[in-house]
């Protein structure tokens, strides 16, 4: 990888650029439709958002409105926690696109896979809602589908009864939690692996951080996500600064040494910033 425009190909032979734009907790606002047009200025080409962002309207209209062809841009969303199972898994997914108003989405996930609301009846709703995913990618009206925050034990479930594996999970991943065992189930399976939170919502004071940005003159968000690329992950940054932006994507000039990444790993025993996804109370 020497840019973020380039690609990943998924198991389908789908392209999908190596580094995405996250849009969690941006609202529904000209303000989010202008961060996301700047973000494709400074040549990110992959947007990430949900049905519980509650944007999916300004990424449409950003995606819409931003100059380029739409074939140019990768677009993902994903299916709420109130919608699984079959039936409400489509009505969803139609609500979804008329939320972003365009022709096809790159990308569906299922977002969580143990909602409060099914807790106790999640296999059968996640065989549900897949084979709507199914239905949708045959159709054409997605061009890939996956998971998001799936470990072994749930994907094992949506592999019992499916016709096309999963071909993303999207995990919470950074040197504080590196999830080897799934990522590794993921890899073996040509499952790619998204890493949300791949700048440990902005935890940069860690002094082993410091030091290894220094030795490279980098920041540490770049050291970050310059990580996560080297594991061969797929990160999901985010920011509403141009700066930023920028410097988050000029993470392909340095590489992490041996001795560096070993260092690191010093950062797994302060674990995971969000919710596990068994007892998540959502």
């Amino acid at each position: 990888m020497n840019s973020i425009s380039d690609s990943y190909v998924l198991s389908n032979g789908y392209k999908i650029p190596c580094v995405g734009f996250g849009t969690w907790k941006l609202d529904e606002s000209d303000s989010t439709v202008d961060t996301i047009k700047t973000a494709i200025d400074c040549g990110y080409r992959h947007i990430d958002t949900a049905y519980s962002y509650y944007n999916e309207k300004s990424v449409g209209k950003a995606i819409r409105s931003c100059g380029l062809k739409r074939e140019d841009l990768f677009v993902t969303t994903k299916l709420g926690n109130g919608s699984h199972g079959y039936e409400k898994t489509l009505k969803e997914f139609e609500i979804s696109m008329n939320n972003l108003d365009i022709d096809y989405v790159d990308l569906y996930l299922i977002h969580w896979p143990r909602p409060l609301s099914i807790r106790d009846s999640w296999r059968e709703h996640n065989e549900g809602s897949w084979k709507a995913f199914e239905e949708l990618y045959k159709a054409g009206k997605i061009k890939a589908i996956g998971v998001s925050n799936f470990l072994d034990t749930h994907l094992d479930a949506i592999l019992e009864t499916a016709t096309i594996a999963p071909m993303v999970n999207q995990l919470e991943l950074h040197p504080r939690y590196v999830q080897t065992d799934v990522v590794q189930y993921c890899k073996d399976r040509r499952m790619i692996v998204e890493a949300w939170s791949p700048l440990i919502k902005g935890d940069f004071s860690h002094p082993v951080l410091v030091e290894i940005a220094s030795k490279y003159n980098k920041s540490v968000a770049q050291i970050l996500l310059g990580w996560s690329i080297q594991q061969g992950f797929l990160p999901l940054p985010k920011s509403s600064n141009k700066e930023r932006m920028i410097e988050n994507s000029n993470i392909f000039d340095f590489k992490l040494s041996d001795e560096d990444l070993e260092a690191m790993k010093v950062l797994e025993t302060l674990g995971r910033t969000g919710a596990h996804p068994d007892t998540a109370e959502f």
